[in-house]
């Protein structure tokens, strides 16, 4: 069963949400909805975001240059 909710927002925001939606074909009230869902959803499923999120972030040489330090780690064993 739906029921009804009041929301105050800023009268701009709302008419760019309003845009988005008609370009997306879709409703505010879905949008809304779908936001909803996803916040409340149980911890137990992680998305794809959290588990990147959950990656190790690489170590980065001094210089922050990965690529160089790729080819510098592995000039011997790949011969380049």
């Amino acid at each position: 069963m739906k029921t009804r909710l009041n929301l105050t927002i800023e009268e701009q925001l709302l008419d760019k949400v309003k845009q988005y939606a008609a370009q997306k074909h879709t409703s505010v009230s879905e949008m809304v909805e779908s936001y909803f869902k996803t916040v409340t959803r149980p911890a137990g499923k992680k998305s794809i975001l959290d588990i990147i999120e959950s990656l190790p972030t690489p170590a980065v040489n001094a210089e922050g240059d990965l690529k160089k330090q790729y080819y510098e780690e592995n000039a011997g064993k790949y011969g380049f």
